[in-house]
Parts: structure tokens; C-alpha cells; sequence
């Protein structure tokens, strides 16, 4: 048989067990202390924090998730402890886009306490009829010693949000007056494009209309009798007429390459279908004049020595 203890092995064993009970009271005012300070630090936060058990009910809430349920009135009491987080993401009534978000936000948090995810996040719409707000759901398992925890906040990112839409918007806008400047461009060019065409073939109708209607006339004039008057008159006229067609002649010019004056009037005749007679009366020349600069025409167009037709060859030039 033991011995019993001697009464001072009793005053040292009740010495030890006094002690172990001093460090254990110490210990659990310790976490208590701890837990009001986690307890403050979370109150203090601005992002709306609830802590789950196994089966979505609501466990602990922040002071920020008390007044968010208070504010959107979604229990008549000041907090929603004891509620099931997950039914209430279920039965989400609203806009598609909520009604949506709702049941991802459920089905990720059931993923996590089935561990197939550690942590969970979305944004979420939660719009009043008066304004537009959004929350960053986030969900993290809280796994120790003890049952399973899911933690979850709901972090007010409306001013992100906001600014993210009116870019968006901004975007849109600028998109729309790119192609309607497009559009604006294209017609622009379209309409210049056919002022050009229409301010050559004005030119080159006005050229014609000198030479075959008013230029015969006035070489006619010249081989008529005419007094000094009359013929300074002629010479004033046909001057003036020159310095009013000289612009198209130039453009002419520079269409027909490096022609002469001359070739250039030939040229133009000849592409209005006139013959080596007509040319030579009009023009107050020799038909082997007209010849001459025929040939100087074809060859400065590379027409010489080829088979090519020198008026279809200055009708493609137009």
C-alpha cells in the first residue's frame, strides 16, 4: 500500500494546483481581453462582417452588418444572428442581375464549407429605386481546432463602381463620335471628290466651248479686213479670253504631261472627235501642221510606233 502523504507534500500539492489555477484564471482573462479587443477592431471596421457555422446560419456580426441590416430592414431586429445567410441569398427577390448574383454568392459559400473552395468573391448590385450601390462580397473558410467558420464581408465599392460605369459610358460616347466623324470624313470625301469631277469636267467644257464656238471666229476675224480700231478690239478680246481659260489650260497641261500650248489645243480636239481638216481650219493651220504635232503628241504619250488609237488614248487620260 502508498503511503499517504505527509501534511507538507499536502501544503505543496495545494501550493501547485493554486498556482495552476492563478495561470489559468490569468490565461482566460487573457482571451477575454483578446476577444474584446478582436471584437472592437472588427466593430471598427467600415466593411459589413458575419461569421457563418456549418449550415449558412448567421453566428456574429459586426457593427457595420447590424446597421446595414437595420438600414435595408432585412429583420425587424438591429442585427440578424441566427438567421441562415443562405437561404436569404435564396430567396433574393429583384432585378435578374441580383437575383443572379445572389445565388453565386450561395452556391460559392456552400462550395467553401464542402471544401471545395477556401475562399469566394463577387461583386454584387444591390440598387435602390433612389440609387445605384455595389458591395464586394467575400467569403474565406475559418478552419481550427474547433467546428467549421465561414467569414463574410460585404465591402461598399459603389465610388469604384461609379467611376468604372461613367468611363464605360465616356467610352460609348467617344465610339459614337468617332463614327459619326468617319462617317462625316467619308462623306466629305465623297462630296470633294465629285466637286473635283465636276469642277474638270467644267473646265474642260469650257475649253471646248472656246475653241470650237469662239475660236473660229475670231481666226476668221483675223483674215477679214479690219480697220486699226476694230482690230486692236479683235486682239483685246482674244487677250482677254486667253487670261480667262489660261487656269484650265494649265490643268490641261499638267494632265497631258510636258505638251505645248499648241499640242495641248490639238490634243484637246482631237479628243473631242475632230478630224485633221476640222483642226487645221480651227486652229488657222496646215493640215501638215496638225499632222506635225499628231505625231509629237503620240510620241510624248508613248504612243509611237504602236497601233493605239490617240483619241481613245486621251479619253482614258480624263
Amino acid at each position: 500500500m502508498k503511503p499517504s502523504p505527509s501534511y507538507e507534500e499536502l501544503l505543496n500539492r495545494i501550493k501547485e494546483l493554486e498556482e495552476e489555477a492563478s495561470k489559468c484564471r490569468e490565461a482566460a482573462e487573457s482571451l477575454r481581453l483578446t476577444g474584446q479587443y478582436i471584437n472592437v477592431a472588427i466593430d471598427s471596421l467600415s466593411a459589413n462582417i458575419a461569421i457563418l457555422d456549418e449550415n449558412g446560419v448567421i453566428l456574429e456580426t459586426n457593427r457595420s452588418w447590424q446597421q446595414f441590416g437595420q438600414k435595408n430592414k432585412i429583420e425587424s431586429s438591429a442585427d440578424t444572428v441566427g438567421l441562415n445567410y443562405l437561404k436569404i441569398c435564396d430567396s433574393t427577390v429583384g432585378a435578374p442581375e441580383e437575383v443572379e448574383k445572389a445565388r453565386e454568392v450561395a452556391e460559392g459559400i456552400r462550395k467553401i464549407i464542402a471544401g471545395e473552395l477556401d475562399e469566394f468573391g463577387t461583386d454584387y448590385p444591390c440598387h435602390s429605386p433612389t440609387e445605384k450601390h455595389w458591395c464586394f462580397v467575400r467569403a474565406n473558410r475559418l478552419e481550427g481546432a474547433g467546428p467549421l467558420r465561414v467569414v463574410v464581408s460585404h465591402e461598399d465599392v459603389t465610388p469604384i463602381k461609379l467611376v468604372e460605369e461613367a468611363l464605360r459610358e465616356r467610352e460609348l460616347e467617344l465610339e459614337l463620335q468617332k463614327q459619326n466623324l468617319e462617317e462625316a470624313n467619308t462623306a466629305l470625301r465623297v462630296l470633294l471628290k465629285k466637286r473635283e469631277e465636276d469642277k474638270g469636267e467644267l473646265e474642260e467644257k469650257v475649253l471646248s466651248n472656246v475653241k470650237e464656238l469662239v475660236n473660229p471666229y475670231l481666226n476668221r476675224l483675223k483674215n477679214t479686213s479690219l480697220d486699226r480700231q476694230q482690230r486692236a478690239h479683235l486682239e483685246l478680246i482674244e487677250s482677254n479670253l486667253n487670261d480667262i481659260i489660261s487656269p484650265f489650260l494649265h490643268q490641261l497641261s499638267s494632265k497631258y504631261l510636258n505638251l505645248t500650248p499648241r499640242e495641248i489645243e490639238v490634243a484637246t480636239l482631237v479628243k473631242e472627235g475632230k478630224a485633221t481638216k476640222e483642226i487645221a481650219e480651227m486652229l488657222n493651220l496646215s493640215m501638215n501642221a496638225v499632222d506635225f504635232h499628231r505625231k509629237n503628241i503620240r510620241q510624248k504619250l508613248g504612243l509611237k510606233n504602236k497601233k493605239a488609237n490617240l483619241r481613245t488614248h486621251l479619253l482614258s487620260l480624263s
